[in-house]
């Protein structure tokens, strides 16, 4: 695939932490694009527009008009997209075959953990419609772990996966929001001075 895109992408994006992913994989990767917000609190996500887009009509989901071999291409799930905008680009995934392991298995470490646990400490502590302790408890002690689990893997690295690469995109919108997922970020030092580092960038 080419280095940079001919044409815009279009971003179909509301300011979840997966749509900002992509935003930031965009600003980081200096590809043009179109921002098309699809109001998930209007319910926007289930149009047959979008969904013709994004089967699963969650955010984000990306057209690149400039796909394989010079045709379109859409694609949902921030995960895929991520790696599609990273191979397209030759950024952001290691340099080598190593590197690139590693990249994969922090970008799927969030994908299939990290996101989804701390979305579901956000929601029972502050969105469920009534309080349950057990769903409290149960997701708010997961992410403490997977809290832990990233401390140790940023000690002494300034990365997740050594370089910048698009598992510290895709981790990093859930981590800012420590707080609201009943986290004390004092008791991961490496990942508050990496929340600092990342957020410093100017994408």
């Amino acid at each position: 695939m080419s280095k940079k895109s001919k044409k815009p992408i279009d971003l179909y994006f509301w300011p979840t932490p997966n749509g900002l992913k992509i935003s930031i994989a965009l600003e980081e990767l200096e590809l043009p694009y179109i921002v098309h917000p699809v109001d998930i609190n209007h319910g926007a996500q289930f149009d047959p527009e979008y969904l013709a887009i994004s089967p699963n009509n969650k955010m984000p989901a990306i057209v690149d008009p400039d796909g394989p071999d010079g045709e379109p291409v859409s694609i949902f799930e921030s995960g895929a997209i991520l790696q599609y905008l990273a191979r397209k680009t030759g950024r952001l995934r290691g340099k080598d075959k190593r590197a690139r392991i590693l990249v994969d298995q922090w970008l799927f470490w969030q994908v299939a953990g990290f996101g989804p646990m701390a979305g579901q400490a956000h929601h029972f502590r502050h969105y469920a419609s009534e309080k349950v302790p057990y769903g409290i408890d149960r997701y708010t002690n997961e992410v403490t772990r997977l809290y832990g689990v990233l401390n140790r893997q940023l000690a002494g690295r300034d990365y997740i996966a050594g370089k910048y690469s698009i598992a510290d995109i895709a981790t990093f919108p859930f981590a800012l929001r420590w707080e609201k997922q009943g986290q004390d970020i004092a008791q991961f030092p490496n990942v508050k001075a990496w929340l600092e580092r990342v957020g410093a960038r100017p994408a």
